[in-house]
């Protein structure tokens, strides 16, 4: 079992019959949603609702037999399970190299708690370290945004998917910048959402309740 899948089956040990959960998107949620469609298969989970943070979750939920609800329909789930990108010493996140950034938020926000899971590489002593940082932006305009977040000390790119521009979910394209580091990400958050056009960014800050990280020695458990 790898330490993705580890992380995913101990996330597991938090869910109760009855509950709405949110569910994430990307590799490690994946491993969640195949361990909740075994628990639900085998009658040791009951009464699972879940609320997709994406089109691919829901996908793969409606696949593998998992009951899907709207955000309308349970406006506060009890507990969203979901991966990162990566994760500082204060449980803040980036999120949102698998382009679902904008629905991951929204169900978090909207969530009683949020647990990620994720294996030890996504450890980081300062977010940016390692991951660029996804901002979603509309596509009017999109590339005004370029010299802005140059002068924010950002490099750049606009995603693209083979040769198109890559397009998420909501119809927008995603920057992804890279920062050497980023030391105040509350103040980045602020910044890049005064600009009209910017729709949403990676930064989940003060969002993370609760991370397991799986590690060669064993399962870290984090808490805020």
């Amino acid at each position: 079992m790898n330490p993705k899948q580890r992380a995913a089956e101990a996330a597991l040990e938090k869910v109760q019959s009855g509950m709405i959960l949110g569910l994430g998107t990307g590799s490690t949620a994946d491993y969640f949603l195949q361990a909740l469609a075994a628990a639900l298969k085998s009658g040791r989970l009951t009464n699972i609702r879940g609320v997709p943070t994406s089109r691919q979750s829901e996908r793969r939920s409606l696949e593998m037999g998992i009951p899907l609800a709207t955000l309308v329909e349970c406006p506060n789930p009890d507990l969203t399970i979901d991966g990162a990108d990566e994760i500082d010493p204060k449980l803040n996140l980036i999120k949102g190299l698998g382009g679902a950034l904008l629905r991951e938020k929204i169900v978090a926000q909207n969530s009683r708690r949020l647990l990620i899971i994720a294996d030890a590489s996504k450890s980081v002593p300062a977010l940016g370290v390692k991951s660029p940082l996804p901002v979603e932006v509309a596509p009017f305009g999109h590339e005004s945004h370029e010299s802005f977040l140059r002068n924010l000390g950002a490099t750049p790119t606009l995603r693209k998917a083979q040769d198109s521009l890559y397009t998420t979910d909501n119809g927008n394209y995603i920057y992804d910048c890279r920062f050497s580091r980023i030391d105040n990400p509350e103040q980045l958050q602020a910044t890049l959402k005064t600009r009209a056009g910017i729709v949403e960014t990676g930064l989940f800050i003060g969002l993370a309740h609760e991370a397991i990280i799986a590690g060669d020695e064993g399962l870290e458990h984090r808490t805020r």
